[in-house]
């Protein structure tokens, strides 16, 4: 893998490209200090993957990324970004106009703690890379079905095969219609919510969703989420009540759970409990709680995103009869944690990301 630093710092391009060469199958073949020699080094380089800072003189990062599509075969980009208001912002103007995942940088006291930060960052998002680039090698020797023909097809997953007493009487009962909607979503995540939510109608119910991301970078995502959906949109806050026809967003760098509040309701509670599967937040713990506390009541969809999180979480549901949607690997930027989830046989239907909105709200109106 070829890869371009670009960052207007000389010491965190050095930082970046020793990180960078430690992984095995990495070249680091050029850097770039501002967009403007990045976007010359693109087409001199012909690099596979870019790591491309936001604030730049010259040219920033949204700039060198319009560049970059306009030119065509643009390579693909991992932002860099700045933990703060303004660079969640970016990050996710980036995303939307074709950055593949970020980073942001690390806060750290000295030189070691950052590169060991940036390796634990990026050494995924390579490993996830590399498996791409192989699979696309591998495709463009093999005929290939046609994207349309994909996506035309709602795949149905095998029955997850448990033997639970909850599951055999929800299937001789009818399932019940869903009085919460859970999702969980990493890599690729705020592009895929970015076209679902907006298609998703009023449904009387709320929608909880965990997107792995840091702190103030939720806030961002939901701000920009709320100006085009109908729904109502925001980042969840500890002891709020959750509310009918209202998307509720996970705080980056924090869990979220769901627990009976008085009368009856469904309070949300957010918590500093340690990470889970290296992430926090994690759809396991929401799935987990909801589960646990409101057994039966729910569905859940796993979208777009690296690792395993959220089948664990999938399992517990699955025993009392809840419906799963996981989206398919055509239209996912990374099948991983929709793929674990149908290996691990807790899926109902796989189905291309335009059509999940539709179908939740069919099972939300009718049970199933």
């Amino acid at each position: 893998m070829k890869v371009l630093v670009v960052d207007d710092s000389i010491l965190f391009r050095k930082a970046m490209t020793e990180v960078l060469t430690s992984l095995p199958d990495v070249e680091v073949v050029g850097q770039a200090q501002n967009g403007k020699l990045a976007v010359q080094k693109v087409r001199e380089l012909q690099p596979d993957l870019v790591t491309l800072d936001m604030e730049m003189p010259e040219m920033d990062g949204l700039a060198v990324l319009d560049a970059l599509k306009a030119a065509g075969n643009m390579p693909v980009v991992i932002v860099v970004s700045a933990l703060t208001r303004q660079g969640g912002k970016l990050t996710l103007q980036a995303l939307q106009k074709g950055a593949f995942d970020f980073v942001t940088k690390p806060e750290t006291a000295n030189a070691e703690e950052s590169r060991k930060a940036l390796l634990e960052e990026l050494t995924p998002r390579i490993k996830a890379l590399t498996l791409r680039f192989g699979i696309r090698g591998i495709l463009r020797g093999a005929a290939a079905v046609t994207q349309e023909q994909t996506k035309s097809q709602a795949v149905a997953a095998p029955r997850p095969a448990i033997d639970s007493v909850g599951v055999r009487m929800a299937r001789l009962t009818g399932a019940a219609k869903p009085e919460l909607v859970l999702m969980g979503v990493s890599t690729g995540g705020p592009n895929a919510l970015a076209v679902m939510l907006p298609t998703l109608p009023l449904l009387g119910v709320p929608v909880l969703i965990v997107q792995h991301m840091p702190p103030i970078f939720t806030q961002s995502l939901a701000e920009s989420l709320s100006s085009k959906c109908t729904l109502r949109v925001r980042e969840a806050s500890h002891g709020e009540t959750a509310e009918a026809d209202t998307i509720y967003i996970a705080p980056g760098g924090r869990h979220m759970r769901l627990v009976p509040g008085p009368e009856g309701c469904k309070m949300i509670q957010i918590t500093d409990d340690p990470p889970e599967n290296n992430c926090r937040p994690a759809v396991d713990y929401l799935f987990r709680s909801v589960a646990h506390h409101f057994p039966g009541r729910a569905m859940g969809v796993i979208l777009t995103g690296m690792g395993s999180d959220g089948t664990l979480g999938l399992r517990l549901l699955k025993r009392h009869g809840c419906f799963v949607i996981a989206q398919d690997e055509a239209s996912s930027i990374i099948y991983g944690m929709p793929k674990s989830a149908v290996d691990a046989g807790v899926v109902d239907e796989v189905l291309p990301l335009e059509t999940i909105a539709g179908r939740i709200a069919s099972v939300v109106r009718s049970g199933s």
